[in-house]
């Protein structure tokens, strides 16, 4: 009898203190980089290195269902191996949740990384501690788990993702002195981690925080209560970027948001009314003028 209740304890506890993600992970390799036998085995090692991590690490003191686990998917793409244990490429990083009382589910966070290197030997461990900077991959892993993090929480609360974007910002700061590529502001563009974080913190960018939270909550959320009521409040959380875009033309956090949320945008759109087509789209092409070809497929 003892041994049943320590087992029954153990299931309860398991469906009520899972760890935060939900993630999927693949790594592949450019079709053209020859890549040796060790190599492959070791980035098929990586792969379910990698998965543990991001599934396994506690990131924060919220206790998770199983089922309200955060879906995402990390697809780590290698370009160069310029020496034994030594690897370059990219980072796509996606998320998603659930609209409420469907099975609907809206990417909320979409990134290509392009600053990818870091080293890795077979058998190796990664493990993240907070306030230290251990190794490249372990700091771009964990900086998108709370980026993942913070983006979430904000579409559930104004700003309910502060203290994750914070723990992402804190990650940028000890990693700056490795060497590594995307964690600096004077770095070629502003497509890299310093700037997704230190953006999404800035007072400037107060209006797309709102958007998050709006748009998810007071629209997507709605929409099974009152279609046009929903749809209504996603266009007038959009409008809020205008207040970014008119200090910070094409910022990359602005454009992921809407860019993620174009084919959502479309077939919500598809049996509304002309005039109301004709706002949003106008309103896309003013937030995003550089893909204005895409947002008039919503009036097709």
């Amino acid at each position: 009898m003892k041994k049943l209740f320590v087992v029954f304890v153990l299931l309860i506890a398991s469906k009520s203190f899972g760890q935060e993600l939900n993630c999927k992970v693949s790594i592949l390799t450019d079709a053209k980089l020859e890549v040796t036998t060790v190599d492959k085995e070791v980035l098929e090692q990586l792969e379910q290195v990698i998965y543990d991590f991001m599934n396994n690490t506690q990131w924060t003191k919220d206790n998770f269902k199983i089922e309200e686990r955060i879906n995402c998917n990390i697809q780590l793409q290698i370009s160069k191996i310029p020496a034994s244990g030594v690897y370059e490429g990219s980072m796509q990083v996606q998320s998603s949740r659930t609209a409420f009382n469907s099975a609907y589910n809206t990417t909320v966070f979409n990134f290509q990384d392009e600053n990818i290197s870091f080293a890795y030997s077979r058998n190796s461990i990664i493990s993240y501690a907070p306030n230290q900077y251990r190794d490249n991959l372990t700091s771009v892993l964990a900086f998108y788990a709370y980026f993942i993090l913070g983006m979430d929480y904000d579409s559930y609360g104004l700003k309910g993702g502060t203290s994750y974007f914070n723990e992402a910002q804190q990650i940028v700061s000890l990693a700056q002195s490795s060497g590594a590529s995307g964690w600096k502001s004077n770095e070629a563009g502003k497509k890299n981690r310093y700037w997704l974080v230190d953006n999404v913190l800035h007072q400037l960018f107060e209006p797309l925080r709102e958007c998050n939270y709006e748009y998810h909550r007071k629209g997507l959320d709605k929409l099974y209560e009152n279609k046009d009521a929903g749809r209504k409040a996603m266009y007038d959380a959009l409008n809020r970027l205008t207040k970014v875009i008119s200090t910070r033309p094409n910022s990359i956090n602005v454009l992921n948001f809407v860019q993620a949320k174009l084919i959502e945008i479309k077939n919500l759109y598809a049996d509304a009314e002309v005039k109301d087509k004709n706002e949003i789209v106008n309103l896309l092409k003013k937030i995003d003028p550089a893909n204005s070809s895409r947002y008039q497929e919503i009036l097709e």
